[in-house]
């Protein structure tokens, strides 16, 4: 029989454990397949790991990791992912936010459907602060332009795949992780399940402001190497400025007026930091090469031989 798991990275979340536990059981005993939790305590303070324990007493399906202090939900995910040994691995969030009877669809979307993943995206954000949705749309809109791998607007780590296709996002060993750019740089067939937007089934989030807009300025930086072009669009532009003020000091002599101290000193200025510029995009160059070889990245994902 085929094994389904699912890894769910908690931080402080006691007061969400069992409600998960609850409404997850009525979705399993749909399922024609073994099952396997792996919780994964990111270095709680409060009860979370002694509650997982507790649910691990009573049920061998139960698997928990438990970090020695917080390394992030990123770490969390690849900790999991990488000790889970069912046949279809899924991703969840413990407080309910994912809604656990999508998991039916998607294990039909694989089996039936011959999907690789199917995974889920929100497609309101009703309930959010207006700002973090303004800016959550924008960080989509910009990293599907800049990077190399597509990320899909309001998607969510909820989603479950096939075993070949977590073999490939385990490949990647990178320390600085960004989940959701890594599902799409491997490949593989996703079908995208949408939902509204879910409220916390109890507890606070964990994501303030400040620490989406790090995880966001990571994704970029992580599948992007666009950043690095940024001296050499500004060498472009002043080397424009150089030219124009070129252009009046020629017509200044033409006209045999005398050349503004002022503009002679601006162009000596815009051309030297239009070679300044232009050599450090160069410099920018050589780091885009040596940025993709740290990344450790496989040069090439095999879905199936013979």
């Amino acid at each position: 029989m085929k094994k389904i798991s699912i890894v769910i990275p908690c931080y402080n979340e006691e007061e969400c454990i069992n409600l998960y536990y609850e409404k997850m059981q009525e979705i399993v005993v749909k399922l024609d397949t073994e099952f396997e939790y792996v919780f994964v305590n990111d270095g709680s303070k409060d009860k979370t790991l002694a509650i997982i324990k507790e649910l691990a007493a009573k049920d061998s399906n139960i698997k928990y990791i438990s970090f020695s202090r917080n390394f992030g939900k990123e770490a969390a995910l690849y900790a999991g992912l990488s000790n889970a040994t069912g046949d279809y691995v899924g991703v969840m969030d413990v407080d309910l936010q994912d809604p656990p009877e999508l998991l039916l669809q998607m294990y039909d979307g694989i089996v039936k459907e011959g999907y690789d993943c199917v995974a889920s995206r929100r497609v309101t954000r009703k309930g959010e602060p207006v700002i973090r949705s303004a800016f959550a749309r924008l960080f989509y809109k910009i990293i599907n332009k800049i990077s190399d791998a597509e990320i899909t607007d309001g998607a969510r780590d909820f989603r479950l795949m096939s075993r070949p296709m977590v073999d490939a996002v385990i490949q990647l060993s990178e320390r600085d992780r960004f989940s959701k750019g890594i599902f799409g740089w491997v490949g593989f067939n996703i079908k995208w399940l949408e939902y509204e937007n879910v409220d916390r089934a109890a507890g606070k989030t964990k994501w303030s402001f400040k620490s989406l807009t790090k995880y966001a300025i990571g994704g970029i930086e992580d599948f992007s190497s666009a950043p690095l072009k940024i001296n050499l669009l500004f060498s472009f532009l002043t080397l424009i400025a150089t030219l124009v003020l070129a252009g009046f000091m020629i017509a200044y002599a033409i006209i045999d007026k005398p050349i503004p101290l002022l503009m002679s000193i601006s162009s000596v200025i815009c051309l030297v930091a239009t070679l300044i510029l232009y050599g450090m995009a160069i410099m920018s160059a050589y780091i885009k090469k040596i940025y993709k070889e740290s990344k450790g990245r496989p040069v090439y994902i095999i879905k199936e031989k013979n």
